[in-house]
């Protein structure tokens, strides 16, 4: 979509930043709004309807001016939210009792699966306006109308800003068990997938949007309006819950994607109900883990494979998304690398990864490279769907030197992936040698082993002698929290037993 050829404002990331401060400034006079929780939504949805009239509605004017606008007056930002007298009781009232139920009961053209109508009514049926002063409403309104989104420089700025917020969202959310995905994961994981055009790239619990926006900025490079338009629909994503969806929506249309393919669901009923024609190319994903499903959702999956534990659950959904040929790579814990044995829902769930897809890669993170949200050890899994695992490759991310451990202030770089980058041979993984911090086990000793994939690097007890106390206690509380994991995993087999 080209932008429009008028001249236009722009907003420096300097006054950006200084607009968002006085907005969270203004929010927090409100006495309906409580922490970030309820600040960040509201102004996600703003800046969302914002975007939007300037991005799409706008732009659509320009490109399609006999084309009617998505949305009619006086529901337009433009109507509205630039009349600085419509204030107090009178905009509240109007906010709550008929912009957003507007909004909420939006609907696309029929068979249009791109119209962006779609997008507004999910995000809006779960969208409330929390702020109980319609004069702070005003003066918040007034601060969003001042952010421009016109130009790339602006979206690219914005972005920026936007990413900060998201982040402090995920520090909010770490609290309530949700772990979001660095980064520098994000990009290692989507560098290391070598996506390519006209491949369909799913992520089945895709939060704010991390890896679909990175994956989405790997492949942007096109040369008309109908390949960015395939591209655009090529990239889904299904989240459960309404607050990252609205807000893994605002990321996509910041970075170009006037409708984001997001679907509102629970995304384990919905590939367990899927068709072939449903299957993707590609799925890049960090499913929550630690988590329970209903009952309902459990007794979707086949007798044998069916455990409460959500990981476990999206590893064997996406094993039946993928098309033949398809690739994966997925975050897992180290208790899921763990389990074994025959009574082990999650040892058969490895045994049919193994089987069906090939198995290539595990990258084994360094403690706390999810911190500040959880110290829990992720581990890397890239496989290919279709041919059975004839060997894994092991690769080690160490901790940089003299680090201990990650922080908020300090978190994991995109450096630290290089060697690993390096050692990976390209798409065709070529040239892989073993190292300090590589190794391959085969699928014979894998399977002899119970399908236990929690294999330490056989390099480190070379220097055994030398590692700290603190390295020393590092390790026997990795291994203690791997014995929890595998006493939780007896547990649930012996309840499937009773």
């Amino acid at each position: 979509m080209a932008p429009p050829k008028a001249a236009t404002a722009t907003t420096s990331r300097a006054r950006l930043a200084s607009l968002i401060k006085s907005a969270r400034d203004t929010m927090r006079k409100d006495a309906g709004l409580n922490g970030d929780l309820d600040r960040l939504p509201q102004l996600s949805w703003l800046l969302f309807l914002k975007a939007f009239d300037q991005r799409v509605e706008k732009e659509r004017a320009v490109i399609s001016p006999e084309r009617p606008a998505l949305i009619e007056e006086p529901y337009r930002w433009q109507d509205w939210a630039a009349d600085q007298d419509f204030s107090g009781d009178d905009l509240k009232k109007f906010v709550n009792d008929e912009l957003i139920p507007y909004l909420a009961a939006l609907k696309g053209a029929d068979g249009d699966a791109e119209d962006p109508r779609n997008v507004l009514s999910t995000i809006f049926r779960d969208v409330s306006n929390r702020m109980q002063s319609g004069t702070l409403l005003r003066d918040l309104v007034n601060l969003v109308d001042q952010i421009h989104f016109d130009s790339s420089d602006d979206i690219h700025t914005m972005a920026f800003v936007y990413e900060s917020i998201l982040k402090e969202m995920r520090d909010a959310a770490g609290d309530s068990g949700e772990f979001y995905t660095p980064r520098p994961v994000n990009r290692f994981m989507v560098q290391q997938s070598f996506l390519k055009h006209g491949e369909t790239i799913l992520d089945p619990a895709c939060g704010t949007g991390g890896f679909l926006v990175q994956a989405y900025e790997e492949l942007r490079a096109v040369d008309t309006d109908s390949q960015r338009q395939r591209l655009h629909a090529s990239i889904k994503g299904i989240e459960k819950k309404p607050l990252p969806y609205l807000l893994a929506s605002m990321n996509l249309l910041l970075h170009g994607i006037s409708a984001p393919q997001l679907v509102r669901d629970n995304a384990l009923l919905r590939m367990r109900d899927a068709t072939a024609a449903d299957r993707v190319d590609v799925v890049l994903t960090n499913p929550p883990f630690g988590g329970e499903e209903e009952r309902s959702v459990v007794e979707k999956f086949p007798k044998g494979y069916q455990t409460q534990e959500t990981s476990w659950l999206f590893l064997h959904a996406i094993l039946d998304q993928l098309k033949q040929g398809g690739r994966c790579a997925i975050v897992l814990p180290n208790g899921s690398l763990f389990a074994s044995g025959e009574n082990s829902i999650g040892a058969r769930i490895k045994q049919k990864l193994m089987r069906e897809c090939n198995l290539h890669t595990i990258v084994r993170l360094p403690q706390g490279a999810f911190a500040p949200y959880t110290q829990i050890p992720s581990n890397l899994l890239f496989f290919d769907k279709g041919i059975p695992t004839q060997e894994v490759w092991f690769y080690e991310i160490p901790l940089p030197e003299g680090r201990r451990g990650y922080t908020k202030t300090k978190p994991m770089r995109v450096e630290e992936f290089e060697p690993c980058v390096q050692w990976w041979g390209g798409e065709k993984r070529e040239g892989r040698e073993e190292g300090s911090h590589a190794w391959k086990v085969s699928a014979t000793d894998i399977e002899k082993a119970g399908y236990n994939l929690d294999i330490a690097n056989p390099h480190v007890g070379e220097d055994l002698d030398h590692r700290t106390p603190q390295e020393l206690v590092d390790e026997l509380l990795k291994t203690e929290r791997e014995i929890l994991g595998l006493l939780e995993e007896l547990r649930e087999g012996l309840g499937e037993l009773a």
